[in-house]
């Protein structure tokens, strides 16, 4: 696959999957700008992403989660979504046309390990569902959407980052 005229790389993947700290990684190593979403709304929103969960609802998240995927034009940016973004489809859309979906591909026991209690963490998940159906029901959308996959089991951050840049023929 040609990656020629994309200009951004953006990153998917389940909540901890590294993400933004790939992101930042990846954008130090190859001097681009960084962005991340869920920063990006929190900062807009002037709440946490848990508050707007909590008080306004998970369709109300998404709403917004959608507006502002589709309010993002940048050049050159590692842009790192939230994990619930992947159910945006006209936003991850909008993401693709410029740049390079990056999934981040993440086993369940590290997620686990890494996440803890992530009922404080802005996860967007539907009341009786468990975790084990949000990761396959998750993992099925990363994939399809996703122009490299890059497998992160048991690899530390910097041979990631040079597994991206390889992929990207960088």
């Amino acid at each position: 696959m040609s990656y020629f005229g994309k200009t951004n790389i953006v990153m998917v993947g389940m909540p901890g999957a590294g993400k933004s700290t790939i992101g930042v990684l990846l954008a130090k190593d190859m001097s681009m700008n960084f962005m991340d979403v869920d920063v990006f709304i929190q900062g807009h929103e002037g709440r946490r992403l848990q508050d707007i969960i909590d008080n306004d609802g998970i369709d109300t998240f998404k709403k917004l989660e959608e507006k502002y995927l589709m309010d993002i034009d940048v050049n050159s940016y590692i842009v790192s979504t939230g994990g619930s973004a992947i159910y945006c489809k006209n936003g991850i859309d909008h993401l693709k046309q410029n740049g390079v979906i990056v999934y981040l591909d993440i086993n369940m026991d590290t997620l686990k390990e890494r996440l803890g209690d992530f009922s404080t963490r802005g996860v967007v998940i539907k009341e009786g569902q468990t975790f084990l159906d949000l990761y396959k029901e998750r993992c099925t959308l990363y994939s399809a959407a996703a122009d490299i996959t890059i497998d992160c089991i048991e690899k530390c951050m910097e041979k990631i980052v040079e597994e991206i840049k390889t992929a990207l023929g960088k």
